[in-house]
């Protein structure tokens, strides 16, 4: 893959680190609001199933975006 693949991927991680960590602070404050425009209320659990998808989904997205900007720092190299 080539560099400008690479930099996408890191943004797309960037984005999905960001809307789930903001997602997961609005729901600790707020419990019964429906987070993420109601896309995660078919999880199980209830609110500490929402937490969890969202703390994965932040984790996700900030490996992928470490992982692409390594690979665009070897591309450079």
């Amino acid at each position: 893959m080539g560099k400008n693949v690479w930099v996408g991927l890191q943004i797309v991680g960037m984005v999905l680190t960001v809307a789930s960590a903001q997602a997961v602070i609005r729901l600790l404050i707020d419990h019964r609001k429906s987070q993420v425009w109601g896309l995660l209320d078919w999880v199980p659990g209830g609110w500490g199933g929402q937490l969890a998808v969202l703390v994965v989904i932040a984790a996700g997205g900030a490996v992928l975006a470490d992982r692409a900007n390594n690979k665009v720092k070897l591309l450079e190299a």
